[in-house]
């Protein structure tokens, strides 16, 4: 099984929507690295996640965690994130790292007022999204970490 992590590592290192990806306190079962968004209001930074992997992987699903603040209707103030691929009933064991990291790197490209768990900003996306947009460009200003160089 970790031998299986290890070279998922290798790949998700070769896609380009992640820089930095490591292991975590050099444990193979966590990863961290930065996701660099493509999209207004968070493409002006890169945001830390971290990637854990269960004891049982591939049976159980990863589960990816902001450790940057964002304001996003999908993320929680904890970085959990709203990923239905990585949930029970939808994952599949044939899953690669580097489709859960893509599915995360397209939630933050897209915030979906219907993938959430911050009710009152998936509100304001849906009947404010000129005032969200603003807001979450502020809140990457303030906390994003800097894009780093390609």
């Amino acid at each position: 099984m970790a031998a299986r992590i290890a070279k998922e590592l290798e790949e998700a290192r070769r896609w380009g929507g992640a820089r930095g990806l490591r292991p975590l306190d050099g444990n193979v079962r966590r990863w961290e690295g930065l996701l660099l968004p493509n999209n207004p209001p968070y493409n002006a930074g890169a945001f830390r996640f971290e990637l854990t992997f269960s004891p049982h992987h591939p049976l159980s699903p990863p589960r990816a965690t902001l450790r940057t603040s964002i304001y996003h209707p999908g993320v929680d103030a904890e970085g959990h994130v709203c990923q239905p691929l990585t949930s029970a009933q939808h994952w599949v064991p044939t899953t690669r790292a580097t489709q859960v990291l893509q599915d995360l790197l397209l939630l933050l490209d897209s915030p979906d007022p219907e993938r959430v768990l911050r009710q009152d900003l998936a509100r304001e996306l849906r009947d404010r999204p000129e005032v969200f947009h603003r807001r979450a460009e502020e809140h990457t200003r303030q906390h994003a970490e800097p894009r780093p160089e390609p």
